[in-house]
């Protein structure tokens, strides 16, 4: 019974990545955008349209399919069109040298770990075209932007890494100063 609490306590969490807690993810074109984000954990793979995040990101219409994992995440359609539409101002020059940096190429690494493309080879390279495409167009970042430019036709989410990700990127989080702005 614990493992089964378990299992279903990292599926939530996974599917409530997927469905709108990208935002803590803050050099070129991609030649194909992301048609769908599918999720794994231990024997289970669920996919939500890229497709059906955007109509819900444009419109707040939302699909049976993306409704049913809202319920399941126990997240609001408002909720996540929030976070999907959330602007973050960013010039994707700075945008680029930081994401090429020592530390950006670390935080890339590890969501990487987490996030990453089917074939699970320049994941890195992926999430970084995909915040500076996304850059690019009005010199801000949406998250439904970065989902859409992601430069594969997939984006994979690794349910069974997710919590140990997290963890580790929020200890490094918690031992940077905060800056006054």
């Amino acid at each position: 019974m614990k493992k089964f609490i378990k299992v279903s306590l990292v599926y939530k969490l996974s599917l409530n990545l997927i469905l709108g807690n990208f935002g803590a993810l803050y050099s070129i074109l991609p030649v194909k955008a992301a048609d769908k984000v599918i999720l794994k954990y231990s024997i289970l793979r669920e996919s939500v349209c890229i497709s059906e995040l955007s109509t819900l990101a444009k419109t707040g219409e939302v699909s049976s399919t993306l409704n049913s994992y809202l319920k399941i995440a126990n997240k609001q359609p408002e909720d996540l069109r929030r976070i999907l539409n959330q602007n973050v101002d960013v010039d994707p020059i700075f945008l680029s040298k930081i994401l090429k940096s020592f530390a950006g190429d670390f935080v890339l690494a590890q969501v990487g770990q987490v996030i990453h493309t089917p074939s699970r080879r320049a994941n890195r390279e992926s999430l970084r075209g995909a915040l500076i495409t996304s850059a690019l167009s009005n010199r801000n970042i949406q998250v439904i932007e970065i989902l859409e430019n992601y430069p594969t036709s997939e984006i994979h989410v690794d349910g069974d890494r997710l919590a140990d990700i997290y963890q580790q990127i929020d200890a490094i989080v918690s031992h940077i100063p905060h800056l006054p702005f």
